[in-house]
């Protein structure tokens, strides 16, 4: 299934290097009626050596800043039979042309059995592709069904995910029987995070290996000479497969199971979850308890590093990370496709020549410091926690800490925003703020606490100011955090940041792609939390 999946998907910047506080050394003036900024720009000169000019930028009107906000967003309500109404945002701004990044979302209702009740398996997700947009779109498409298919087998066939028991084993059981439990094994967060992660490097290996097969299935061939390497250049998948594998994509992947209120986060590189825990008070009122879900996963991340210089020999001890990237190239240290970290030299060598060399097309160099891949993996880390979908708030048992919202985002969007900061701006728009707010006022309108966060880059980069203002403008929660990323209550900033052409942009700001989820559960009020009207989506899947 997964094979026909992928297959009917098909799919050189230029550099210009400068960090991002050279953004604040700009100089506008108005030329023939028109505002033009200056930015710096790193070029090659005449001699081939580096060197950097003044390029002019047209400054973006108020008008076009707010239509190039909203172009790219969504807000749907999802009402289910089980009572709890589902609210997600999306929204995506572009740095690169074509944008990297991609997202999706599916909501699957089960049929409840003797060993599953009813409930909804309800999944969304973002994806940050890097080396170009191939692998992130192909994941947007099958990353969600593979996992859903994973966990259907885990359901209606959990014999295949248990352990082999040995002679001894079935010999006590024989001798000594025991009345046989009926486990839930969907309700288990092991053998769902097992499943997870099964369904991630299962993916990756399709997209890995599909060039492969399709040179050992032209080879199988019996007029086709094997002493010869075949030109596959013109084959009909041969960019089809390759493209994908060449580049590459973190994943994001957030599952809501209601049948047994679980929430499992997958996390696949340097995108981040974050949660919003509504704590209530013993006087009835309040706060925000910011939940980071997520590990950015890096060379900069300690449990990243440790992991990778334990899986490769003690003589690349200080190689396979440096100055926090994978070989001193790739940052995040998991992904999907980055085949050249993946393939030995022989097989990336052979690749090109087959597939690539026709079509006047190459691979970039394999890393010099290559010897002992794979370097990078798809296996995600999974993390669990336990919902309230289902108490009822005049319960007095009922916990008086419930998670209420959950942000999914590429790491263009955590580049600019801290986890606290994202819990507080979605927190005080579910509380109705509006207008502008001054940075120094927001914690004492919405108070929140602090969450641990481990960071995966280099911060120092980050475009912030102490001083400032965030714009509660937007009815959309994710155009919401994109605004206040780039600029918040300052217009003139987020108009330069979004008047930047592509490929300067890139030397400014990321790609971004933000997902916010929320619903309702009768226990909306205890948060303060408001709704809005949009358009009603069904689901029609079933599991």
């Amino acid at each position: 299934m997964l094979k026909r999946a992928w297959k009917p998907i098909l799919g050189t910047a230029v550099v210009v290097g400068t960090p991002t506080y050279i953004y604040y050394r700009y100089y506008s003036t108005k030329r023939q009626g028109r505002e033009i900024f200056d930015i710096p720009v790193r070029v090659r000169g005449s001699d081939g050596k580096p060197t950097t000019i003044s390029h002019s930028v047209n400054m973006i009107s108020k008008e076009q800043l707010e239509a190039r906000l909203k172009e790219h967003m969504e807000a749907v309500i999802t009402p289910r039979p089980n009572g709890i109404t589902w609210k997600h945002t999306t929204a995506y701004l572009a740095s690169n042309d074509p944008i990297e990044d991609a997202n999706a979302n599916k909501i699957i209702e089960r049929d409840p059995s003797e060993h599953s009740p009813a409930g909804d398996l309800v999944f969304y997700a973002v994806m940050d592709g890097h080396g170009g947009p191939n692998t992130s779109r192909l994941l947007s498409k099958v990353l969600l069904p593979a996992v859903a298919l994973e966990l259907h087998s885990l359901i209606n066939e959990p014999a295949s995910y248990l352990p082999k028991a040995g002679l001894l084993q079935n010999w006590k059981a024989y001798i000594w029987p025991t009345t046989t439990v009926t486990k839930h094994f969907d309700a288990d967060p092991t053998y769902i995070s097992l499943a997870i992660q099964t369904a991630f490097a299962n993916l990756d290996s399709e997209i890995i290996n599909a060039p492969l097969r399709i040179i050992a299935e032209e080879l199988s061939k019996p007029d086709v000479s094997k002493n010869t390497v075949p030109d596959l250049s013109q084959h009909p998948m041969a960019m089809a497969t390759m493209l994908p594998a060449m580049s590459g994509s973190c994943a994001l992947m957030a599952l809501f199971d209601t049948a047994h209120d679980n929430l499992y986060v997958a996390c696949t590189g340097d995108c981040r979850a974050v949660a919003g825990v509504w704590e209530e008070s013993v006087d009835g009122t309040g706060s925000w308890r910011t939940d980071v879900l997520t590990e950015d996963q890096t060379g900069r991340n300690p449990n990243e590093l440790a992991r990778m210089q334990s899986e490769h020999p003690a003589d690349e001890r200080d190689t396979v990370i440096m100055r926090g990237r994978v070989l001193g190239g790739l940052e995040p240290t998991r992904a999907f496709g980055d085949a050249r970290y993946k393939w030995s030299r022989e097989i990336q060598e052979l690749l090109s020549w087959v597939f690539l060399k026709g079509n006047n097309e190459s691979m970039r160099a394999t890393p010099a410091l290559l010897k002992t891949p794979p370097y990078v993996t798809p296996r995600p880390v999974v993390t669990h926690r336990k919902l309230s979908l289902h108490s009822s708030s005049s319960d007095p048992n009922s916990p008086k800490s419930k998670l209420r919202f959950l942000v999914l985002a590429t790491d263009g969007l955590w580049d600019q925003l801290s986890s606290e900061e994202v819990v507080s701006l979605v927190g005080g728009h579910l509380q109705g703020l509006k207008g502008i707010v001054p940075k120094s006022d927001l914690q004492t309108l919405v108070p929140t606490s602090s969450g641990k966060t481990v960071e995966g880059k280099d911060k120092r980069s980050r475009n912030s100011k102490k001083g400032g203002s965030w714009a509660f403008a937007d009815e959309n929660l994710s155009t919401h955090l994109i605004r206040n990323a780039f600029g918040g209550g300052d217009e003139v900033r987020l108009r330069q940041l979004l008047s930047i052409p592509a490929p300067y942009a890139r030397n400014y700001r990321d790609d971004v792609t933000c997902t916010v989820v929320y619903w309702e559960d009768g226990q909306e009020n205890e948060a303060k939390t408001t709704t809005f009207s949009v358009e009603q989506k069904g689901t029609k899947a079933k599991l």
